[in-house]
């Protein structure tokens, strides 16, 4: 079953580029031109360029921003960017099924609300509070999911009225004002080191390689794509699209869960909006790391690295002076220009090239 959508899927895609595969001679004649070459020099691999672009802000890093990248300022950042790629892993498994989760805010923040105020202090009481931010995640998700395959409402609009949702329930919890803090064993486990590594980049590390592998190597992985990819194929393959686009929404909102509950132990004393700041940079995160915003095929290692790209940066416009402000207007742009680049016609452009090296050489 795997093997005939795989070729439903790749049989579409040739039929689609059938005709720019084909060039006009200067005779008239249509010749199929070879796009080896001309392909490998214009298109990038899909994955490769953040981690082209991380290594080229860090080299530049010192000049821009002295310090930025010593031992001491990685060591303070590597945790927020670990932060972000945990919350990230959910907005990529959502892009590749086309579609564009806005509850990241509300759910992050509502996580560190239960996180704070339920054991109120007492570490005995955080199992208690870990339950509780589940059960929030996967209502959370079954209903985003819900209204998205079952009442046909946009991913936009249904995971909007979601965030909306989880915000009203922040407000009622804590009446506008949160002030209870993380435990102490919270606390000390997100600020701690193992082997000189932050405790949160383990944790981020670990995610996203048993998820990288569970996409590679296993069914439901190749299921997953395939229904981001076209979901009429999967459907006729006999793939439950429906429950795929559901559990989608649940696993990501268990994503952001965690993300909310290492923010708190990491800031102590997180406010009703620690969330407000993660909604831009996690799909900044997903366009940077090559993930298509047309669905498909993603990375969410790729997205990690895009996640440590923004943090890095962040810190290198702080340390040139400029306002916070800056950042916003950075992530926005990357986001926009992720997007154009991802529907540039590479293979037209390709094509193009390799007609005109034919012409030339007659």
């Amino acid at each position: 079953m795997e093997r005939h959508l795989s070729s439903m899927v790749a049989g579409s895609r040739d039929r689609r580029l059938e005709p720019a595969r084909l060039a006009v001679a200067p005779d008239g004649q249509r010749v199929a031109p070879s796009l080896g070459s001309a392909g490998r020099r214009i298109r990038m691999p899909r994955f490769a360029a953040i981690w082209v672009a991380t290594a080229l802000l860090f080299a530049v890093a010192p000049l821009l921003a002295p310090g930025s990248d010593s031992r001491s300022a990685l060591l303070s950042t590597l945790p927020f960017a670990a932060i972000l790629a945990i919350a990230s892993i959910g907005q990529t498994l959502v892009i590749q099924q086309r579609g564009l989760d806005l509850s990241v805010p509300g759910m992050i923040t509502l996580a560190t609300i239960i996180v704070t105020k339920v054991p109120n202090g007492v570490d005995s009481k955080l199992p208690q509070a870990m339950g509780l931010i589940v059960v929030a995640c996967l209502a959370s998700g079954l209903l985003s999911g819900f209204a998205i395959t079952r009442l046909g409402i946009t991913p936009l609009v249904a995971t909007l009225g979601v965030n909306a949702l989880l915000t009203g329930v922040v407000l009622q919890v804590t009446s506008g004002a949160a002030t209870a803090s993380a435990t102490p064993g919270l606390a000390r486990f997100a600020l701690a080191k193992t082997a000189g590594i932050p405790n949160t980049v383990i944790i981020a590390f670990v995610a996203i390689v048993v998820l990288a592998v569970l996409m590679r190597t296993t069914v439901v992985g190749r299921r997953f794509v395939s229904v981001g990819t076209s979901p009429a194929a999967a459907h006729a393959a006999g793939i439950r699209v429906k429950g795929y686009q559901v559990a989608t929404y649940v696993v990501a909102s268990l994503s952001y869960g965690a993300a909310g509950v290492l923010v708190a132990g990491f800031l102590g004393t997180p406010g009703i909006g620690a969330g407000n700041d993660y909604l831009l940079p996690t799909i900044a995160a997903v366009v940077l790391g090559g993930t298509s915003l047309a669905g498909g095929r993603g990375s969410v290692a790729a997205t990690a690295v895009g996640a440590v790209f923004l943090t890095q940066l962040e810190q290198v416009v702080l340390g040139m002076g400029a306002p916070s402000s800056v950042q916003l207007v950075i992530q926005g742009s990357i986001i926009a220009l992720g997007m154009a680049l991802r529907y540039l016609p590479t293979s037209r452009i390709a094509t193009a090239a390799s007609s005109w090296r034919a012409w030339s050489a007659q």
